[in-house]
């Protein structure tokens, strides 16, 4: 499931990069190809579009960023067995035997 949420997180988060390079500040962008007033969608009705298709891609980003936090495994059985080979590491250095600091043979000249 939460690899399902993270290809969708991208998917939204590619088509927000499209719509948002469409877009010109100035309300040019794509809506100035459409000024001629035989076509279908008037230069307002794009510029419209655009920004309720910015703000919607907007809204299902975050809402799916909160919902990935839900669906994150939380892998409880791999850390507690972690947690104890730490431990067992930690107590078999205590009960070891501490080996004697033998100094490197002396070379010969």
């Amino acid at each position: 499931m939460y690899i399902l949420i993270s290809v969708l997180i991208l998917i939204v988060c590619v088509l927000m990069v499209l719509v948002v390079l469409v877009q010109n500040s100035k309300g040019g962008g794509l809506a100035s190809n459409f000024a001629s007033s035989n076509q279908f969608m008037g230069v307002r009705k794009t510029a419209d579009f655009l920004e309720k298709a910015t703000w919607t891609l907007a809204v299902t980003l975050l809402l799916l960023s909160l919902f990935s936090v839900f669906v994150i495994p939380k892998n409880q059985v791999a850390t507690d067995s972690m947690q104890s080979e730490i431990q067992k590491q930690i107590d078999e250095s205590k009960t070891a035997p501490i080996k004697d600091f033998q100094a490197p043979p002396a070379q010969k000249k």
